[in-house]
């Protein structure tokens, strides 16, 4: 298993639509180790492919949930069926999102309570399940990574501002950006 570089906003794999994983094989198996491995080395509860350049509809997770899911997966080609997502501001102490290819700052955003998930295994065995809460964040999170969305697409103007002079403070939006798990200082302060 190899702790792989995490791009940053502007890399292009971030914004276009990744491909289906045509394959379930060792090549594989042997990325998702890696996506696992930089998952935990950078701390996160989810990791795309296109964080780590890898333009295929594949995400891992880490995190406990009430859903009678496994804390700890990986989705293949997955679809997701959203719930409502309420036109209210998102509360800017309850509902902060933060992504590691967006290193060190978050702000609130309105999701869905409720998605149900549809998907494969590293193995291509099927998965469907519900899932609630932050647990459906995390889920709409890593989805909208493979569709090239990151989350500052989403914010609503206020914050959207916001988040564009940070992007011009810290130079992203270029191609080339990333940090590495383990080696470089957590930007989230683990």
């Amino acid at each position: 298993m190899t702790i792989l570089p995490v791009t940053i906003l502007g890399e292009p794999v971030l914004h276009r639509r990744a491909e289906p994983v045509q394959a379930f094989d060792g090549a594989l198996k042997t990325l998702v180790a890696d996506m696992f491995e930089t998952m935990d080395a950078a701390h996160g509860v989810g990791l795309a492919a296109p964080q780590i350049g890898v333009g295929l509809r594949i995400f891992t997770y880490q995190m406990e949930n009430d859903d009678g899911v496994p804390g700890r997966g990986v989705l293949v080609n997955p679809t997701l069926t959203l719930g409502k997502i309420s036109g209210k501001s998102p509360d800017p102490d309850e509902e902060l999102e933060g992504c590691l290819s967006v290193p060190g700052i978050d702000f609130p955003l309105k999701r869905a309570e409720w998605v149900r998930v549809r998907g494969f295994d590293a193995d291509g065995g099927p998965l469907d399940f519900e899932a609630t809460g932050w647990f459906a964040r995390c889920m709409q999170h890593e989805y909208d990574h493979l569709d090239g969305k990151l989350y500052v697409d989403r914010l609503n103007d206020h914050y959207a501002r916001k988040a564009k002079r940070a992007r011009k403070e810290r130079g992203w939006g270029v191609p080339g950006l990333s940090w590495m798990p383990g080696v470089d200082p957590d930007p989230f302060g683990h």
